[in-house]
């Protein structure tokens, strides 16, 4: 920094900066509100410094946008400053906007809430002031003193009676990254309109005042809490167990995460002795240290690299990985030929709904008045196990588990006993202890069910070939475009706007025939972008394109992440698949037209953006 300014100049400068399209309006609109407010005072000499410096493109990372609630809330870089990224500011302004929207939604005064951490970065002191601000606010706050699952968080604010609570985490995240998700009553993340509610009440955030923790706990207005709760929890997981046979090897890793505290303590509290936890990425670290990448994602082949050799060594037949606040369970398989692949979230998703609706059959004989609910980007295998089976789908939500909590809550209100909830991303639930993705009951059941398999010699990737010749062959994959910053996402706006407004007419040579506009809440009919009906479905930022049907039967998503600057692609194909002898042959044949159609998306969305 070379200089500074004053007020006036500062401010000044921001507008011919606009006028000069170095920064964009929204830019401008933003600093200037931290540089004019007084809340904002301690941070105005290093933003009048970025300004006297002419250094546009940080300061167009810092305020480009308020950093909205997405499907996993607020979300983003940390920085020192700055509306666009998670700092002091960002959360302290999120905790007071949820207590205040809390207590207008709500009669009385007596409002509780909890909150909990992951091993991210700066997770401890978010979670600190969080805590800090709710409680000076009047909520009385159950604060975990050390890391948790985001599960557990959930599973506290029903356990605990809370009204609302907050759990610090990015979840797969790079390093860089942190987050504020925030809990409704249901023990599901907030939604609409409580998301925009909770935003509106940030928007009037002032001074906020924060109490000095160890003041508060010793007045009893924050409440330190861990093991009660967590022995509750565990308890509640391994109520869900579906079988007694424990004989199976796996390695486990929780990505330097939260996973030992719910995922490998259920996993040992369940008899699974044969699981061990890979050392080299035991240890809670933000910086994920041996993560190929620092990239703690378990959808990647990448992570589980590491992993492998040890695997091999101890003759495990699983290779499982959480992500770093434990609520996504990714999962490779040895083959016959003792290597190990990987099985998709969807291709999960199946196995573990397959596995509910046989052991409670086997139980209970009957699937009435039972519902299994995923996502609209989940595969739809898990629709047909399911009818075929007798039990209710709700498969038409949007992208975010917290849609998933919502319907579980409503089907319980009309007399239906929730089975199994799962979405692509490799999330899943069963019970009713949460209302948010556990990665433990998912590790609990994938492990039943594979020891169960491996005792017959199969494993889980037989079974789900067992289940493609029953319901036919589903294939999913998925693309992403990463689109940086206030240009990325204006460019996705672009596309999603041609997609809506002159979306194609074919992709791959194949025809289209109808488009689901989720944003519009309409079908319409293609080619000619015709309006057919109108969709009972929650308003959500996705699109979905589908074929006529025939003997090849695909479909496409497009949709904005909630999570990072991407725009994402989902992609669906279907082939009947009679007999297990040709299964090899259109599994390849499927990929084949698939590749194609990818390819031809890319072009079509090349286009738009040139043209």
């Amino acid at each position: 920094m070379n200089k500074t300014l004053s007020l006036d100049d500062t401010l000044a400068n921001l507008r011919e900066a606009v006028r000069q399209e170095h920064i964009s309006e929204a830019t401008c609109q933003h600093a200037t509100h931290w540089l004019s407010g007084a809340p904002y005072q301690q941070y105005r000499t290093a933003i009048s410094g970025l300004v006297a410096d002419k250094n546009w493109d940080e300061l167009s990372r810092l305020f480009w946008q308020v950093i909205p609630f997405g499907t996993g809330g607020r979300r983003g870089v940390m920085s020192e400053f700055g509306s666009a990224t998670m700092n002091e500011r960002t959360i302290a302004e999120s905790a007071y906007g949820l207590a205040a929207y809390l207590q207008h939604e709500m009669e009385g005064n007596d409002y509780s809430a909890a909150v909990a951490y992951d091993t991210r970065h700066r997770s401890q002191e978010f979670a600190r002031l969080s805590a800090c601000v709710l409680a000076a606010r009047g909520l009385k706050v159950y604060f975990f003193t050390k890391h948790r699952s985001t599960p557990e968080l959930s599973f506290a604010v029903r356990h605990l009676e809370c009204h609302v609570g907050v759990m610090i985490t990015a979840s797969h995240n790079p390093p860089s990254d942190n987050g504020f998700k925030a809990y409704w009553k249901t023990g599901g993340q907030v939604l609409a309109p409580h998301d925009q509610g909770i935003i509106d009440c940030v928007y009037q955030a002032g001074e906020i005042e924060v109490l000095d923790y160890d003041q508060a706990v010793a007045q009893k207005k924050i409440i330190e809490i861990g093991e009660e709760v967590d022995r509750r929890y565990i308890e509640e997981v391994c109520k869900l167990s579906q079988s007694t046979n424990r004989e199976i090897k796996a390695l486990y890793s929780p990505l330097h995460g939260v996973g030992e505290t719910s995922i490998y303590r259920v996993l040992q509290k369940c008899g699974f002795d044969g699981v061990s936890i890979f050392e080299d990425q035991r240890e809670p670290n933000g910086d994920f240290p041996n993560v190929p990448n620092h990239s703690p994602n378990p959808e990647l082949e990448a992570v589980y690299e590491p992993l492998l050799e040890t695997a091999k060594a101890r003759n495990c037949a699983l290779v499982l990985a959480s992500d770093p606040d434990g609520d996504r369970l990714g999962v490779m398989v040895r083959n016959a030929e003792g290597n190990y692949r990987p099985i998709t979230g969807n291709g999960v998703g199946a196995l573990l709904a397959d596995y509910a609706v046989r052991k409670f059959i086997e139980r209970e004989k009957t699937l009435e008045k039972s519902v299994i609910v995923k996502t609209i980007v989940t595969t739809d295998l898990i629709v047909k196990i399911a009818r075929g089976a007798g039990a209710r789908v709700v498969d038409d939500l949007p992208v975010g588990f917290k849609y998933i909590g919502e319907a579980i809550d409503k089907a319980r209100s009309e007399g239906y006993r929730f089975l199994f909830g799962a979405e692509e991303s490799l999330g899943y639930l069963a019970g009713e202890y949460a209302r948010d993705k556990d990665a433990a009951v998912a590790a609990l059941w994938l492990l039943e069910l594979a020891a169960e398999l491996q005792a017959e010699g199969k494993t889980l990737h037989d079974r789900l070939d067992e289940l493609f010749v029953q319901h036919g062959y589903h294939y999913e994959t998925q693309f992403s475009k990463v689109c940086l910053g206030e240009s990325g996402r204006q460019k996705i706006e672009k596309i999603l706007h041609a997609f809506s407004e002159n979306p194609p007419e074919e992709i791959a040579d194949l025809s289209l025939n109808q488009v689901r506009d989720y944003q519009k809440q309409v079908a319409r009919i293609l080619p000619a972008n015709r309006f057919h009906h109108k969709l009972d479905v929650p308003k959500a930022e996705i699109l979905l394109f589908e074929s006529p049907p025939g003997p090849f039967r695909y479909q496409f998503a497009v949709r904005p992440s909630g999570t990072e600057p991407k725009m994402k692609f989902y992609l669906f194909a279907q082939m009947d698949c009679p007999d297990l002898g040709i299964l090899d042959a259109v599994k390849e044949q499927t990929a084949s037209l698939v590749d194609r159609v990818i390819a031809s998306l890319n072009e079509w969305v090349s286009a738009v953006e040139n043209g």
